[in-house]
């Protein structure tokens, strides 16, 4: 197997990674929200219910980020994406209550 990564190395062979992308606000909202706040999942509360969001709306952003970055309930934390940042957690959250404001 040395031999063989040997040669490889011999020819110039470069391994290539490509960077994560980052996704939108939208995508992360998509692809790990929504599926438990459309339906009320584990008592999640829904994205069209403005009563439910109102008294997390007015702690703000930044305490329903740290809700989502601990956990709570049936919800794991970071809410499923583990690879989200701060930044992009807290963008996500503007995303699902803009409507409800």
């Amino acid at each position: 197997m040395k031999a063989f990564m040997t040669g490889l190395a011999c020819l110039g062979v470069v391994a290539v990674v490509s960077p994560v992308q980052a996704m939108s606000a939208d995508e992360i909202v998509a692809k790990h929200c929504s599926a438990c706040h459309e339906a009320g999942l584990g008592g999640a509360p829904k994205l069209t219910d403005k009563d439910a969001w109102a008294p997390r709306i007015a702690k703000g952003v930044d305490a329903m980020a740290q809700t989502v970055m601990s956990g709570k309930g049936a919800m794991p934390p970071k809410g499923t994406c583990g690879s989200c940042s701060d930044e992009e957690i807290k963008a996500a959250i503007e995303a699902m209550i803009a409507p409800l404001k």
